[in-house]
C-alpha cells in the first residue's frame, strides 16, 4: 500500500511538471542513475509516471531511435517488469495517494550530468540523425552501465505491486538497447551530420542509377571502365543507328548530278608541213585570216590610217545592231529629210551619193544597200540622224562600238568616212568584218554585185571582185588622201564545210588606186583558198569520249562519221566535245546521240555528232550511298 501511494504521488507530480515543460523530440528515454545508485528500466518508469510522461523527475535526454530488443525477466520481486507498469499502474494509484513522495522521486531520477541551476523547462534535447543501416552497432553488453540506453519496455503489468517492485529494483534490470549513447552536447564543429542512405548530399545531382539505388535502398554497382563503356554504347547506339538510317534515305532520294561529256581524243591537231607563203602587197598594210581557223599572217605596221568609205561598215553595223531586221522583212521605213536630198547633189564634187527626195520613205534594207553597194554618203548621214538624232551623237556610238570590239587603233569622226580624221588599221577592220558578217541581212546584202534602188535605178557594187571566185564582200574605200582600201570576204567549200576567208588591205596608192587594191586583195584571197586542205583525224566508230555520271560511271561515246580537220600546213586546230546546250540524259539506249565533236571555230567549224557506244543507266545504290557531292 505504501509503495502504491508513493507511485501515485510521483504520478501526480509528473502531471504537474508536464504542464510547464518544453516539447522534446520523440525518442526512447534513458533514465539517468539516481542518487541512491539505482538505475535501469524501473527508474525510467517512475520518471515517466503519470499521463504526461515526465513524472516528477528531472529532464531526460533524447536518445537515437534504434531497433528494440526485449529484455529478459529478472527477479522474484517484479523487477523484471517494464517501466510501463510504474507509468500505467503506479501512476494511477499515485494520483489517489497524493504527492508527498514526488519530490524525492524527482530528485532520485534527475540526471546528475546536467547542471543543478538549469530548470526542467530550459533543458533541450540534442537531435541525433538516424544512423545508416549499413553502419555496425555496438553491442549493449560492451558499453559501460552509464552509457546504456533504455528502450521501450514490455507490456505493463496489471498489478500495482509489480509496478512498484519494478520501480525499486531498477538496478537489477539489464540494459536493452544496443545503440551507442547519445552525446551530451552539440556535434563537434566541422562534423558532417550523419545521413541515411536515402539522403542526397547538398548540391549534388544524383546519377540515374544512384537515384534508383536510393529509392530501392540498393547500392549502385561500382563504376568501372567497362561499365562506363557499356553505358555509353547503350546511349549512343540508337542515336547512331537513327542517323545512319537518315543518311541512307537522304543519299537514296537526293537528285542525281547532271551527267557531262568528257573528251578522250587529243584536244588539237597540227597539219604537217610549213606555213604557206603569202603574196603581200608592196605598200600599206594587210591582214589575212580564215574565220574560226586562224591567221595566215599580216603585213606592214598596224598603225591608224585614213580608211575612207570603209568606215560605212561600222555605220551599217551600229544600225543593224540597234535596229535588227527579221528575215524576209525590209525593216522600218525611214523618212528622207531635206538635207539628204541636198547632199545627193554632192556627187558633182566626186562624192558617192544616190538620188533621194525629201518626204520619201526608204526601208532599212534599202538604206543598207545604198551605203554598202553604192557607197552613198548622203544616206549614211541620213541614217545617223535617224538613229541618234544627230551625226555627232551617232559618231559617239560608232566609237563606243569600236571599243567594245577591241578596235583599239580606230577613231571615227563621221558616218561616211569622208573625213581623213576617220582612221583605223587592217587588223581592226578584220575584227569588225568577222563580227558584222554574223548578221544575216548584212551578209546577204554585201554579196550582191548590184541592186535596184527605190527610184528604179541600178546601183553597181564598187567591189568588182564580187561574186568572182567565191568573193562575198565587203566594202571598198577610196580617196586621194586615203588611197585604195578594201575589206574583203570570200568563201571556200572543203571537207564538207564552208570556210570564210576575211582580210583587209589599206593604203594602196598606185594608180588606179581602186584597181590596185582590188588586185592585191585578190592575190590574198586566192592564196588562202588554195592553202585550205582537209585531213581525217577521227574515223567513224572511234571512241572520242565518254558520258560521266559524276558518281563513278563512264559510258563511251563514238563518232557517227569520219571527222576531218580543215586548215593549212603548219596550222594547229582545236578539237572539242560539246552537248550542244542540251542536258545529257541519265538513261539512254545505245546509239543515242548525246553531243557533237567539233574541229576549229567560227562558221567553218567542223561538226560531227557523237553517240553512246552502249546503254547509259543510272548509278547503282552503292554509288548513290557513297557520293559526297
Amino acid at each position: 500500500g505504501g509503495k502504491d501511494a508513493g507511485g501515485g504521488a510521483r504520478g501526480g507530480k509528473g502531471r504537474a511538471a508536464a504542464s510547464g515543460s518544453v516539447d522534446q523530440a520523440t525518442a526512447v528515454f534513458r533514465v539517468p542513475e539516481g542518487k541512491d545508485g539505482e538505475s535501469g528500466p524501473a527508474a525510467g518508469a517512475e520518471a515517466k509516471g503519470g499521463t504526461s510522461g515526465k513524472g516528477g523527475s528531472g529532464p531526460v535526454v533524447d536518445q537515437p531511435t534504434a531497433v528494440f530488443r526485449s529484455p529478459a525477466a529478472s527477479g522474484t520481486d517484479g523487477s523484471g517488469a517494464s517501466g510501463i507498469s510504474a507509468k500505467g499502474t503506479g501512476g494511477r494509484d499515485g494520483e489517489k495517494a497524493g504527492t508527498a513522495a514526488s519530490g524525492k522521486a524527482g530528485a532520485a531520477t534527475r540526471d546528475p550530468r546536467l547542471p543543478d541551476e538549469e530548470s526542467e523547462s530550459e533543458q533541450t534535447s540534442t537531435f541525433v540523425p538516424l544512423r545508416s543501416a549499413d553502419e555496425p552497432r555496438t553491442p549493449a553488453a560492451s558499453l559501460p552501465p552509464e552509457s546504456s540506453s533504455a528502450t521501450v519496455p514490455p507490456k505493463p503489468s496489471a498489478s500495482p505491486a509489480a509496478g512498484a517492485g519494478t520501480a525499486k529494483s531498477g538496478k537489477a534490470a539489464a540494459p536493452w538497447s544496443s545503440a551507442p549513447p547519445m552525446p551530451a552536447g552539440e556535434p563537434a564543429e566541422g562534423a558532417d551530420p550523419e545521413r541515411t542512405r536515402q539522403q542526397q548530399a547538398p548540391g549534388a545531382s544524383p546519377e540515374p542509377l544512384d537515384l534508383l539505388a536510393q529509392l530501392t535502398n540498393t547500392p549502385p554497382p561500382p563504376e568501372t571502365p567497362l561499365r562506363a563503356t557499356v553505358r555509353r554504347v547503350k546511349i549512343w547506339t540508337p542515336l547512331v543507328l537513327l542517323l545512319a538510317v537518315i543518311f541512307v534515305v537522304v543519299q537514296a532520294v537526293r537528285p542525281l548530278p547532271d551527267p557531262k561529256l568528257s573528251m578522250t581524243v587529243a584536244e588539237s591537231y597540227t597539219f604537217e608541213g610549213s606555213k604557206p607563203s603569202v603574196p603581200w602587197p608592196s605598200e600599206g598594210q594587210a591582214v589575212l585570216d580564215v574565220e574560226g581557223l586562224g591567221s595566215l599572217g599580216s603585213y606592214g605596221a598596224q598603225k591608224p590610217v585614213p580608211i575612207a568609205s570603209v568606215a560605212k561598215v561600222m555605220t551599217a553595223y551600229v544600225i543593224l545592231r540597234d535596229h535588227p531586221v527579221k528575215k524576209g522583212s525590209a525593216g522600218p521605213r525611214i523618212p528622207v529629210d531635206e538635207k539628204a536630198e541636198k547632199d545627193a547633189g554632192l556627187s558633182a564634187q566626186n562624192e558617192s551619193t544616190v538620188d533621194v527626195k525629201a518626204g520619201q520613205k526608204m526601208t532599212e534594207r534599202e538604206a543598207i544597200n545604198a551605203i554598202m553597194i553604192a557607197s552613198a554618203n548622203n544616206v549614211a548621214r541620213l541614217l545617223a540622224r535617224w538613229d541618234a538624232g544627230s551625226e555627232k551623237a551617232f559618231v559617239k556610238k560608232m566609237n563606243d562600238a569600236a571599243k567594245d570590239l577591241g578596235m583599239t587603233n580606230s577613231t571615227y569622226t563621221d558616218p561616211s568616212g569622208l573625213r581623213p580624221e576617220t582612221v583605223s588599221t587592217a587588223a581592226d577592220q578584220v575584227k569588225l568584218a568577222k563580227k558584222v558578217m554574223d548578221i544575216p541581212l548584212f551578209r546577204e546584202i554585201v554579196r550582191q554585185p548590184q541592186y535596184e534602188d527605190m527610184n528604179g535605178k541600178t546601183q553597181q557594187n564598187w567591189n568588182k571582185l564580187v561574186p568572182v571566185d567565191g568573193v562575198v564582200g565587203i566594202k571598198t574605200g577610196t580617196t586621194t588622201k586615203a588611197g585604195g582600201n578594201l575589206v574583203f570576204a570570200a568563201e571556200k567549200e572543203i571537207g564538207g564545210t564552208k570556210q570564210l576567208v576575211v582580210g583587209a588591205v589599206l593604203g594602196q596608192y598606185k594608180p588606179s588606186i581602186l584597181d590596185t587594191v582590188l588586185g592585191e586583195s585578190k592575190k590574198l584571197i586566192d592564196t588562202a583558198q588554195n592553202a585550205l586542205t582537209s585531213r581525217k583525224v577521227v574515223k567513224k566508230g572511234d571512241v572520242v569520249g565518254y558520258v560521266d555520271d559524276r558518281l563513278g560511271g563512264k559510258t563511251p561515246v563514238v563518232a557517227t562519221r569520219d571527222v576531218s580537220a580543215v586548215g593549212w600546213s603548219g596550222l594547229k586546230v582545236k578539237l572539242g566535245l560539246t552537248d550542244n546546250g542540251k542536258a545529257v540524259p541519265h538513261e539512254a539506249k545505245s546509239g543515242t546521240k548525246v553531243g557533237t565533236l567539233t574541229v576549229g571555230d567560227g562558221p567553218g567549224q567542223v561538226k560531227v555528232p557523237v553517240a553512246l557506244q552502249k546503254p547509259l543507266g543510272e548509278p547503282g545504290f552503292g554509288s548513290k550511298l557513297t557520293r559526297v557531292s
